[in-house]
């Protein structure tokens, strides 16, 4: 998630479903291939959930799981106030 690349792909796919292209034409800096690589680091730390359309595979943030991963931070780093994001 540390990637400035990867956050403006979860941000485009929070609450919606995309094709990799559609990724790419709204980043507009960023090729195919290097889009495909940061998707499948998503999908590999389960923070995208995908579905198939025949040949095509559509990506939406799998916002459980960013919850998930932003709880365990705030155990970590802020424990007094992990409360809040339980």
């Amino acid at each position: 998630m540390a990637d400035d690349t990867r956050q403006k792909i979860m941000l485009l796919l929070c609450c919606r479903w995309m094709c990799v292209n559609d990724v790419v034409d709204q980043l507009g800096d960023v090729t195919q291939p290097t889009v495909s690589h940061h998707l499948g680091i998503l999908r590999d730390a389960e923070l995208v959930n995908t579905r198939r359309e025949g040949k095509q595979v559509f990506y939406c943030l799998n916002q459980d799981r960013v919850a998930a991963c932003c709880g365990m931070l705030m155990q970590n780093f802020a424990p007094e106030k992990a409360t809040f994001y339980e």
